[in-house]
């Protein structure tokens, strides 16, 4: 670093009185510390409504199979006959 970069930095922070002390907000403390909590945890808890809508709305669109469904797919399949088909159709009264 060369003295010119340096003496213009320091001049820089004088004229805009940056020697504010700790944490440079003129209270003693960063006024961070008290927002950075509070707006983590609302990201925090977006995330966690966000994830938890998303598995519900997943969950909501898988379509449970009926015993009719299933009779259906053994028919086309050719696991059953004709005759059981509609004899287990009868039973499950459809």
């Amino acid at each position: 670093m060369n003295f010119t970069a340096f003496f213009a930095g320091e001049l820089l922070a004088q004229m805009h009185s940056y020697d504010w002390g700790p944490g440079m907000s003129g209270w003693g403390f960063h006024s961070g510390w008290l927002w950075q909590p509070i707006i983590m945890g609302i990201i925090v808890v977006l995330i966690i409504l966000g994830v938890v809508s998303l598995v519900r709305w997943k969950g909501a669109s898988v379509k449970e199979e009926t015993p009719l469904d299933i009779l259906k797919k053994r028919y086309a399949r050719g696991e059953i006959g004709k005759d059981e088909f509609e004899e287990k159709k009868m039973d499950l009264g459809a």
